[in-house]
């Protein structure tokens, strides 16, 4: 038997399209298909999840590496 490892984005076109394959096949004879969980504590990842919002929304803070502080409005 041979050992396919693929690492999907369950979020993009091509990752949802995949997924969607894959369970198709997976009752089919010969094939065993296995999850395996993320290696990141679920409180890191929902942190990410919350910056990736805010950036989409515009709520962030661009600063200016020649004058951080003023940046700031320090």
């Amino acid at each position: 038997m041979e050992r396919i490892v693929l690492n999907i984005n369950p979020r993009s076109k091509a990752g949802k399209m995949l997924k969607d394959l894959l369970e198709l096949i997976a009752d089919k004879p010969g094939i065993k298909i296995l999850e395996e969980e993320s290696p990141y504590h679920p409180e890191f990842v929902e942190k990410i999840k919350r910056a990736e919002k805010q950036i989409k929304e515009g709520d962030f803070v661009v600063l200016d590496t020649k004058n951080v502080w003023g940046s700031l409005g320090l």
